[in-house]
């Protein structure tokens, strides 16, 4: 019985593809204007003048009372600086996710080549088990000493018994 190995398409198309990334998508005229404002906007150096920015009108919201301050505080201060330092934070996150992917992409690679290596040797071992049975089957056959000796310990399974393993007491 001969096996026949062919590696999974899957196999290639990987090896084209390569794995995909953010930096991999297709982008349009309006995609890249907003990758542009993200990557502009998204840093601390952004937050940091946004900070100033609101700053400036700290001032006229302590001298307008609480309900300006806090309003300054929510409207201003938070929705402007935080806004940067949440979008830095997310290409922080976006970034350990590309490297996550990769890594387990290489993984992946990793695994189907064993895989393959694997289906590989079974052939291997399944020739050379049908080699080594058409060895012995055309070899010349064996004695007639040999032969009786499964016959003797037949005979002596039937003249002593044997005992039944007990089974473990419950508790």
């Amino acid at each position: 019985m001969t096996i026949d190995h062919t590696p999974h398409p899957r196999i290639a198309e990987r090896a084209k593809a390569g794995p995909h990334t953010t930096d991999d998508e297709h982008l349009g005229f309006n995609g890249r204007i907003a990758i542009l404002i993200t990557n502009t906007v998204g840093t601390m150096w952004c937050a940091y003048a946004f900070a100033v920015l609101a700053l400036i009108s700290l001032p006229e919201a302590i001298k307008a009372g609480t309900a300006a301050l806090i309003a300054w505080i929510a409207q201003t201060f938070l929705q402007l600086v935080l806004l940067s330092v949440i979008m830095v934070g997310q290409k922080v996150s976006a970034a350990a996710s590309d490297k996550q992917a990769l890594q387990t992409y290489k993984d992946a690679e990793a695994l189907l080549k064993i895989q393959d290596d694997v289906h590989r040797l079974i052939k291997v071992n399944n020739d050379l088990t049908a080699q080594i049975h058409a060895a012995t089957c055309n070899a010349a056959p064996a004695p007639a000493a040999a032969k009786r000796a499964p016959a003797k310990k037949a005979s002596a399974r039937k003249a002593a018994p044997q005992a039944r393993p007990r089974p473990p007491a419950r508790r």
